[in-house]
């Protein structure tokens, strides 16, 4: 049993420290900086571009933050255990 076991929650994978869903959104974060990066050099800046960079960027750390503080399943306890 690991330091980070209580980390997993429900829909955790064995060994994950993060579900599905903010695996994806964190994929998709980093995609759209290179996107919005490529975009930059390629055409020159865009304000409104590299703010709703950040607003993804601020939404996909509260997702994971939220994530990581999902406490573990009840269903955790060792057989013959009580309480």
């Amino acid at each position: 049993m690991g330091w980070m076991d209580g980390l997993r929650g429900p829909g955790r994978e064995e060994g994950g420290l993060m579900s599905g869903p903010t695996k994806t959104m964190t994929v998709l974060t980093c995609a759209a900086l290179v996107l919005t990066t490529a975009y930059t050099v390629a055409l020159g800046s865009s304000g409104w571009l590299w703010f709703g960079l950040v607003i993804l960027v601020v939404a996909t750390i509260g997702m994971a933050a939220a994530d990581s503080s999902v406490p573990p399943s009840p269903g955790s306890r060792p057989p013959g255990t009580t309480s």
